[in-house]
């Protein structure tokens, strides 16, 4: 009965509160992405992707990386990675369960929602997406990049901690794959 005699205050309390919830929201380019992601497969009638914290850990190493590399690339190229075991390990994850995985980058000057988006879903990117084996999604960025990094249900793509070291040929599907799907022109 108490907040009854201060209506005022209480209103002025709760604006305040929605008004800084919904700034927060809105500068979140990587939720956007993931929500217009999820509405592009949703129209596909495929399930949402949820979020994987050691795919999303992943994408921000390979964001990270690729801050200082310019936007503008010439077709065909594929931007500049090292030290994937590194990244890996730092994420606690290892090549055995990252292997069906997929890390598709995208530069966009500005990061603007709407061309990062179109990015990925009128792309060859599509393709992935338009995927049911994929259920798991990590999304880093930094300046004028964006990286996606999508993962399966599986052992071999689900991108958890994994013991023992990576055979060779899991460690050449994943680096074959990576390629691959950083040389389609986007």
């Amino acid at each position: 009965m108490a907040f009854l005699r201060y209506p005022l205050s209480l209103f002025l309390v709760l604006n305040v509160i929605v008004l800084l919830s919904n700034s927060v929201i809105c500068d979140d380019k990587e939720n956007d992405l993931l929500q217009g992601i999820n509405r592009y497969r949703s129209s596909l009638g495929l399930p949402p992707l949820a979020k994987n914290d050691n795919a999303e850990c992943l994408a921000d190493e390979i964001a990270d990386k690729l801050e200082d590399q310019p936007c503008t690339r010439a077709i065909g190229t594929v931007p500049e990675f090292s030290n994937y075991p590194d990244a890996l390990k730092k994420c606690h994850s290892n090549v055995k369960t990252t292997k069906d995985g997929v890390i598709l980058p995208v530069c966009v000057p500005n990061r603007v929602p709407t061309l990062v988006l179109t990015n990925y879903t009128h792309s060859p990117y599509a393709t992935y997406l338009n995927k049911s084996k994929y259920t798991g999604v990590g999304i880093g960025s930094e300046d004028d990049w964006m990286v996606v990094v999508l993962a399966t249900n599986t052992p071999a793509g689900n991108f958890v901690s994994g013991a023992g070291l990576a055979g060779m040929v899991g460690v050449c599907h994943f680096l074959l794959s990576l390629l691959l799907a950083l040389s389609v022109v986007v």
